[in-house]
């Protein structure tokens, strides 16, 4: 997920995880399960993660905050990574990568869980494992932008994502595309590329990608299936409506 390919996903909105088995067979590359703006509690987050990698489908958690139980509940259920909202220091930086892999003061371990194998897995095994947890930090404030160079160069921090929307909100600009949010995502995108890390942002569809890529930009979380059914069912009910 993080070898610099162009990849193609989306937040996961809906608790529900018959729609994780509608999407995972549509082709996109990952799930981003969206805990911080919609209703996931933590067993229904639990069961979607359950499903998700039953049918081999990378998911992802947007936490609610950066907190280690917050982390933590996503890992052990069987997330890939986490995205974790509102990086704004590399002080917070380096909590989020602490909280996410193991060690002295770090994620704590339990052998009996999904994400361990259900204590199949000996404890070399598991944390062997920990190698592949992918750890994304959100900017979307401007302090988190004057502080992305550091942040990019935190150890245990694999990518970085621009919240377009946040930071519009902070420059009082009501459009995702506005010269100070691009500006903005220059740089990000400049300071994860000179530390090797991924560069990834929101996008309100595909036919926004295309400029997106040109700054970098190789992991699209785009839309949500919100957008994608309300896509659909527009289309559908236009045609009909349009029948003579």
């Amino acid at each position: 997920m993080m070898g610099g390919e162009v990849m193609a996903g989306t937040f996961f909105k809906t608790p529900a995880h018959e729609l994780v088995e509608v999407l995972a067979v549509s082709g996109l590359d990952f799930l981003c399960l969206d805990a911080e703006h919609a209703p996931f509690d933590h067993g229904r987050m639990d069961v979607c993660l359950a499903v998700a990698r039953a049918l081999g489908l990378p998911a992802l958690v947007r936490v609610p905050t950066g907190t280690p139980v917050e982390i933590l509940k996503a890992l052990d259920g069987g997330a890939l990574g986490v995205v974790v909202p509102h990086v704004d220091s590399a002080e917070k930086a380096r909590a989020v990568a602490r909280a996410a892999h193991f060690g002295e003061g770090g994620r704590g371990y339990a052998g009996s869980t999904r994400w361990a194998g259900f204590a199949t897995r000996g404890m070399a095994e598991v944390l062997a494992q920990d190698a592949q947890t992918i750890v994304i930090a959100q900017i979307e404030e401007p302090a988190g932008v004057e502080a992305c160079e550091e942040i990019a160069a935190t150890e245990g921090i694999d990518g970085l994502f621009v919240g377009p929307a946040d930071l519009s909100v902070c420059y009082g600009v009501t459009d995702i595309t506005a010269p100070p949010v691009r500006a903005a995502m220059e740089r990000v995108g400049k300071a994860a590329r000179a530390n090797g890390k991924a560069f990834m942002t929101f996008a309100p569809n595909a036919a926004a990608c295309a400029p997106l890529r040109e700054l970098g930009v190789t992991m699209f979380f785009i839309a949500s299936e919100h957008a994608f059914m309300l896509l659909g069912a527009r289309a559908t009910a236009e045609a009909v409506h349009g029948l003579d």
